[in-house]
């Protein structure tokens, strides 16, 4: 098998045994530098963890319930049909079988509440 080794003047990356397993990774390549925090954070850099405010942002006070996981599929299901306005939403809620938390049937009114309720 020494017929399979290249010639001279064949590029240094192919100068190697052709009976060994191919490489896997690039054995010409450098060692990485040692990467270390960065002390001076700030413009332009990552912050340094505990300095920065947290923003609360859709954030809950605790997970949802059964009956707000069930809106938000029947809601999804509603956008899905094609629901535009409240009173579309509205329809496709009670029609999907979905009821206030009181049992009753969706109005605009009731689904408006709610929706802020849980927004706030």
């Amino acid at each position: 098998m020494d017929d399979l080794k290249p010639g001279p003047g064949a590029p240094v990356a192919v100068m190697r045994d052709l009976r060994q397993a191919p490489l896997d990774h690039n054995p010409f390549l450098g060692a990485a530098p040692a990467l270390s925090p960065d002390a001076g954070a700030g413009k332009g850099r990552i912050e340094i963890p505990g300095r920065q405010p947290n923003i609360v942002w859709q954030n809950r006070a605790a997970s949802p319930t059964p009956a707000e996981n069930a809106l938000g599929d029947a809601l999804e299901r509603a956008f899905d049909a094609g629901a535009e306005t409240a009173e579309q939403v509205v329809t496709s809620l009670n029609d999907g079988g979905s009821r206030t938390a009181g049992g009753e049937q969706w109005t605009v009114a009731s689904f408006e509440a709610e929706m802020a309720r849980l927004g706030a």
